[in-house]
């Protein structure tokens, strides 16, 4: 048990929207008193907050649905450890791992393996989702639900071999399943049709910048249609994955609409309750970092450093996300960290590998999104710390209130550019690279333990726990 008692005092922490300057004491590596001495209403403006609240703010630690650390199987890109120590730099304490690995997540054995394989080597609190596949929905039932967050369905393909096409399985999958579905939405037949076309036109592996082309926004709409109709259909809670289009935003609840109320607008920064999804289906959504900073006019630039599925697409659907955030659509924001080498990168569409490394700098990002005013830092704690931890019923995490276990970020407004020296993740490259940022982390505090201070880590992982949900 950890007995190191810790005291905040006179320090600016963020909660529930909210501003406060106060003292905070941690024992056991539980918050077990604050005391707010100030409160205020939170600027929408950053300058504002800046010029009369301070720079310097303590923050729920950071959690991330959304990673693929890449072990077992794939550990020359990245490991638990090393994945891990990269979301702690970031401020991000909770990691929740994808399972896509070698072999995959998707056998009751596989699964207890990747557990202990968090308990053994994991820096910060993990879990692990079950991956669903054309044959295994049989094994849903038996899902420990306080163990497990989500039954991963990828529903277009994606790295990894687990599409599930066949249309009973994917009826079974909704059927079957006691816990919420994350999918990842792609029409497989569009994607396949779409790729053809571009290599008849410019060569067996295009160039980068038709990959929204090929991993098209029709795609993505045709995708995400049919698995909204399979949680009305089975009356399931379906979470979307990384959203990148204006017109899937369309297909989400409005927040304006009171019998489907969006989640967790700028206003309204807890979850509804439960009987107001009437008939037990509740839709919800994430959006990842990459597709709320990049465009495809970066692919000039960035080339295949920015390819990702679902792909990076148009400036007007970036913008668009971004709006979206302030406006109650999406209940999370997440990174999809998919670290690859830069020698896997090589190619365009057909051969460079999918993905990028992002867990360290998102918090960072999206601070900088605060900075130009996109959004507030009340609304960057919600979408990134309350909102994760409301949706998967995260025990005992993701707010600043008393007896919640002291996962901490402390961040402070110093500019600092990124360079390759700056990165734990072990590919050793970041898309982000030689982008000036305005705020910095300074320390990470996973269960009451100081695990990240300016740039030097704790020793060991005895600090780190499994994710339990409420259920």
């Amino acid at each position: 048990m950890n007995s190191e008692k810790l005291i905040f005092d006179d320090i600016l922490y963020v909660t529930d929207g909210t501003i406060h300057r106060g003292r905070i004491e941690v024992e056991n590596g539980i918050i077990t008193d604050i005391i707010s001495r100030e409160s205020y209403l939170h600027p929408h403006d950053c300058r504002e907050m800046l010029e009369f609240i301070g720079d310097r703010f303590l923050l729920p630690g950071v959690i991330d649905e959304h990673v693929h650390t890449r072990e077992p199987g794939l550990t020359h890109k990245g490991d638990l450890a090393t994945e891990s120590h990269a979301a702690a730099a970031g401020g991000v304490t909770s990691i929740m791992d994808m399972p896509n690995v070698v072999p995959q997540t998707t056998s009751l054995e596989t699964l207890a393996q990747r557990q202990a394989l968090g308990a053994e080597h994991s820096f910060v609190n993990y879990s692990f989702y079950f991956g669903a596949t054309n044959a295994n929905a049989h094994l849903l039932p038996e899902l420990d639900p306080q163990t497990v967050p989500a039954v991963k369905l990828f529903m277009g393909s994606s790295t990894g071999g687990m599409l599930v096409d066949r249309g009973q399985a994917l009826d079974d999958v909704f059927r079957l399943s006691p816990l919420p579905i994350m999918t990842h939405c792609e029409d497989t037949d569009l994607i396949t049709s779409n790729m053809r076309a571009a290599q008849e036109q410019y060569g067996e592996d295009p160039d980068v910048r038709h990959h929204p082309e090929i991993r098209s926004r029709e795609a993505c709409l045709a995708s995400t249609k049919r698995a909204i109709e399979l949680a009305q259909k089975h009356k399931k809670h379906l979470h979307l994955a990384h959203i990148t289009t204006l017109d899937e935003l369309a297909l989400l609840p409005h927040p304006a609409e009171p019998e489907q109320p969006s989640l967790w607008s700028s206003r309204h920064l807890s979850p509804p309750p439960p009987e107001a999804w009437g008939d037990g289906t509740r839709i919800t959504a994430e959006v990842c970092l990459p597709h709320l900073l990049f465009s495809d006019e970066d692919y000039a630039t960035l080339g295949t450093r920015i390819k990702c599925n679902p792909a990076v697409k148009t400036r007007a659907d970036r913008d668009a996300l971004r709006r979206a955030l302030t406006e109650g659509y999406f209940a999370t924001v997440a990174t999809d960290h998919a670290p690859h080498l830069l020698s896997e990168k090589e190619g365009g569409c057909r051969r460079a590998a999918s993905g990028m490394p992002m867990v360290q700098f998102s918090l960072p990002a999206m601070l900088e999104l605060m900075e130009q005013d996109v959004l507030s830092l009340a609304e960057v704690v919600a979408l990134m710390c309350h909102n994760p931890a409301d949706l998967f019923d995260i025990r005992d995490r993701g707010y600043i209130w008393l007896g919640r276990k002291a996962d901490f970020v402390i961040v402070r407004r110093q500019p600092w550019t990124l360079t390759a020296k700056d990165i734990v993740s072990r590919c050793g490259w970041s898309p982000l690279e030689g982008r000036t940022f305005h705020w910095q982390v300074e320390q990470t505090y996973c269960n009451g333990r100081l695990i990240y201070n300016k740039g030097v880590f704790a020793d060991g992982n005895h600090h780190a726990q499994a994710l339990r949900f409420d259920r």
